[in-house]
């Protein structure tokens, strides 16, 4: 691997919040926020998987989530530092050292109807827009040692529903640069692939409860690193939030607390039914995670 490649999670984070700050800073005037909402969360599960590792693994998961309305659309903005157990041991560590990633994912949805200035509502449609983004990870464990970069750009809608909830049918085009114990493959670039995505975020009645998360069904993206074959990949997160705050007579939507679940099949589109074997290269039943997780969260 290049010397940039072997560069620590933290320190790879710290290259991409300067360059994010330039892109921002530079395009403020034009993308002023109307309005804004941004948290800092934390969350913890233990059944977390990571392909070629058959283990459950435990992780404590530190998120800063921001998303903004401006003049042409919206911004939304996600990073993940996720801490592992010993069961996904570090890189160069003893089994007791859990490895480090950061995972950050990046939003621009340009409205038809802001653009235009003409209403773009078609029965429970009340908008449609444009997607651009990316995602953008780095991971330093003893196994798969991830190094995705996705670019993401495709047609987004939103539906009328309590709250808010959004469809989009997306292009994908992702590479990687992984390690899987001494052997590295360099920057792999996979085959064009769609992804069909929704978010929402749905009040339940009066309640002071939110039904809340997001769902990725990624098609299959030809030949792996080893040349085995990719899987169709479907995440689901899924949280029900309480609004504690509204609970003990604080500000509304300030501090939530709640339980939640993750569905990944197929993590990176590594197939979870066939293990790392010639002639196949999968990765094996870590590359499947269904994971209960607690979840707080506090807006400012």
């Amino acid at each position: 691997m290049t010397k940039s490649q072997n560069r620590s999670p933290r320190a790879q984070l710290g290259a991409v919040a300067i360059a994010l700050s330039a892109t921002f800073g530079a395009s403020a005037p034009l993308m002023a926020a109307d309005w804004s909402d941004t948290s800092i969360g934390y969350r913890f599960g233990t059944n977390f998987r990571e392909p070629y590792n058959n283990t459950a693994i435990e992780k404590n998961i530190i998120n800063i989530e921001h998303v903004s309305g401006y003049k042409y659309g919206t911004n939304y903005l996600n990073v993940d530092l996720l801490n592992s157990n010993g069961k996904d041991p570090a890189a160069s560590a003893t089994s007791h050292v859990g490895a480090q990633e950061a995972y950050v994912v990046y939003r621009n949805t340009v409205s038809l109807s802001k653009v235009t200035g003409s209403p773009m509502k078609y029965g429970s449609i009340t908008d449609v827009g444009m997607t651009l983004g990316f995602d953008w990870n780095a991971k330093s464990d003893s196994g798969y040692n991830s190094k995705k970069r996705m670019l993401v750009f495709g047609p987004t809608i939103s539906l009328d529903v309590p709250g808010h909830l959004s469809v989009g049918i997306q292009e994908l085009v992702e590479s990687n640069a992984p390690c899987s114990g001494t052997t590295c493959v360099g920057r792999y670039s996979y085959k064009l692939h769609p992804m069909l995505s929704a978010s929402w975020g749905i009040p339940l009645g009066d309640l002071p409860l939110e039904f809340k998360g997001f769902m990725n069904l990624i098609a299959a993206k030809g030949k792996n690193e080893y040349g085995g074959n990719t899987a169709t990949e479907t995440l689901i997160d899924a949280f029900i939030m309480m609004d504690v705050g509204r609970q003990f007579g604080g500000p509304k939507g300030m501090f939530k607390v709640g339980l939640g679940y993750e569905y990944w099949k197929n993590k990176f589109g590594d197939d979870a039914s066939v293990p790392f074997a010639a002639p196949n290269y999968g990765a094996g039943s870590g590359a499947f995670a269904k994971t209960p997780m607690i979840k707080a969260e506090y807006h400012f």
